[in-house]
């Protein structure tokens, strides 16, 4: 286990950037289509295909899942999965016509400092052909990368993590998360992060939480203060798990799953968040449709608070005037 969302066999994941504009796009690449469905919880989300995945809908897998920073501009990122995946002959059959099915999300990182004057076109179909094109089941970097590459939070700069597990049942589960939030990782100004309590192995620095919760740990800190935008912030990202699972059985574990984020971030799914979580299966092990989902989303919740600790933890700052600090920037690895 790499600790990665690539644990799950027959998932690639790649990454593409432009340090220039400060954003990046994030490609999930399914070897097979895979059974899939969404839950959002934030208030200002941004969203391609997500009607395709309602549970009424007919289309049950998909090819790729496109994640984004750019706000709506960031929705192009999705085209350039989908053609790259057309060159490879993936898609959805209608007769003689293939139709990759790639849905996405987007974060806000338009005023992190980069150069967002990019002409007609923005960047981000080529970022997704590129993440997509570079896609992998190997180790992937973590940090101020891809759709992480210019994450903010409220206190330090945010960032794309992953991490994964094993239930007891032997069902693997694994999630990559871009960390965007309004709200914050960390508990107060300090380096304990909220979601210490389900960390594995020092993957988030060993820190712990605090002896004991002040008032001022309590105060509501929110990226942009009063005068946030409702489009400034969305923390996106996916789980995936090799068990046998139909597409409600998907939704639900969307739905449990993202309890991870309320574990992780303080506070979570306000109106000034876009917060969405994608659920896909690639259908290798068979599981019990009660209390094996239940576990399931148990360990999930789980590896999704660790994902966004992780992205956080792993973020460096961008190299602008007046940029957020890198956690790593003041309390080291």
């Amino acid at each position: 286990m790499k600790n990665l969302l690539t644990d799950i066999a027959g998932v690639r994941v790649g990454h593409a950037e432009d340090a220039k504009v400060a954003s990046g796009a994030t490609a999930i690449v399914f070897d097979s289509p895979a059974i899939a469905a969404i839950d959002v919880r934030g208030g200002g989300p941004g969203t391609r295909e997500d009607a395709l995945l309602d549970l009424a809908n007919t289309v049950e897998r998909v090819d790729a899942i496109a994640l984004s920073g750019g706000s709506a501009f960031g929705l192009d990122t999705g085209g350039g999965v989908q053609a790259w995946l057309a060159e490879q002959g993936r898609g959805h059959r209608v007769r003689e016509a293939l139709i990759p099915i790639v849905p996405g999300a987007i974060l806000f990182d338009l005023l992190n400092g980069g150069d967002k004057a990019w002409g007609r076109f923005s960047p981000y179909r080529d970022l997704g052909y590129a993440a997509a094109a570079a896609a992998s089941s190997a180790d992937f970097a973590l940090g101020s990368v891809g759709a992480g590459f210019g994450a903010t939070t409220a206190t330090f700069k945010g960032g794309l993590g992953s991490a994964s597990a094993v239930t007891p049942s032997g069902i693997k589960v694994a999630a990559i998360v871009a960390v965007n939030a309004v709200g914050s990782v960390t508990v107060g100004e300090g380096p304990w992060f909220w979601a210490a309590p389900f960390e594995v192995d020092g993957e988030f620095g060993r820190r712990g939480l605090p002896d004991k919760f002040t008032e001022d740990m309590l105060l509501m800190r929110i990226k942009g203060g009063p005068a946030a935008s409702a489009r400034e912030n969305t923390t996106i990202g996916a789980v995936v798990t090799d068990a046998v699972v139909t597409k409600p059985q998907a939704k639900r574990l969307a739905m449990i799953a993202h309890t991870g984020f309320a574990r992780a971030i303080y506070p979570v799914h306000a109106p000034t968040d876009g917060d969405v979580l994608f659920a896909a299966a690639t259908c290798e092990k068979p599981i019990e449709p009660l209390v094996g989902l239940t576990e399931l989303g148990t360990v999930a919740a789980n590896v999704v608070a660790r994902a966004i600790a992780r992205g956080v933890y792993s973020a460096t700052a961008l190299p602008f005037p007046g940029g957020q600090p890198a956690w790593r920037d003041r309390f080291g690895a």
